[in-house]
């Protein structure tokens, strides 16, 4: 019993130490088996952002939301060493090449980055930015949670539904390998559990963020024969862009159609 307890909170250390900064007794351990714990720590991940957001807005100072989102995208970017936006600009760096398969995944590779990946940085972190800044103006910060939530975890569908697209090697390969239907079913289910307090609008995201899965899927398996690590990557920055985007479009008529009681009123 201890030691199947010990093997469920393994993989929770194996989720932190890839997906963060954070430190976890021991190394390595069975990555597979972080899988399910995905939607965990962006739950993790946004309540630390969402928490230091509130924080700094009640501060005794005058309020500076611009200010504050730029922290809290420094922040994002510390507490994940930088690792999905790295994929980003890789994957942007392949797509502008409009080569082949083999040419596609030689430029990931590659560390450099190109012109293509310096233009989708920008583009990512300057929306990131007023995304945030429209958050905090409008006092909808706590929408950030499921938003990390479903950017994280949906990460595992990928993970669970496509090979690898170097013969299992790179950072994808070792999830790849032990992908299992319980380890995508758990990550989902998790994921629609943290979501499912929002109300109808979580359970929205959470769909909308499923149809952008599907469809990023189509393109990784016709355009890389599977998944890598900076493909991985892409998706979280993809979703977590597309989440916002409504989010942050929507102001702050979205906190009156936050959780369920507003549906009876």
């Amino acid at each position: 019993m201890n030691g199947e307890r010990n093997n469920r909170f393994a993989g929770l250390g194996a989720a932190l130490r890839t997906l963060t900064i954070f430190p976890w007794p021991g190394k390595g351990g069975d990555l597979a088996a972080s899988l399910p714990w995905f939607p965990v720590v962006g739950l993790l991940f946004g309540s630390i952002l969402y928490g230091v957001a509130t924080v700094l807005s009640r501060l005794p100072v005058p309020f500076w939301p611009e200010g504050i989102a730029a922290v809290l995208l420094v922040l994002e970017i510390i507490l994940t060493r930088g690792l999905h936006l790295d994929g980003l600009a890789d994957w942007a760096d392949s797509i502008g090449a409009f080569s082949d398969r083999e040419k596609r995944l030689a430029i990931m590779k590659d560390h450099s980055i190109g012109a293509f990946g310096m233009l989708a940085l920008f583009a990512d972190l300057l929306f990131k930015w007023v995304a945030f800044d429209r958050l905090l103006s409008s006092g909808s910060m706590i929408w950030l949670i499921p938003i990390f939530v479903l950017s994280r975890g949906f990460m595992v569908e990928l993970m669970t539904t496509l090979p690898s697209a170097r013969a299992g090697e790179g950072m994808a390969g070792p999830f790849v390998r032990e992908k299992s239907e319980a380890r995508r079913f758990a990550a989902l289910v998790l994921g629609l559990l943290i979501v499912l307090p929002f109300g109808p609008v979580g359970l929205a995201l959470f769909m909308i963020a499923w149809l952008l899965i599907g469809l990023f899927r189509i393109r990784c398996r016709d355009q890389f024969g599977g998944i890598t690590g900076d493909l991985l990557g892409t998706s979280n920055e993809m979703v977590m862009l597309a989440l916002l985007t409504i989010i942050a479009f929507s102001g702050a008529r979205i906190m009156a159609c936050t959780g369920w009681c507003w549906i009876l009123k």
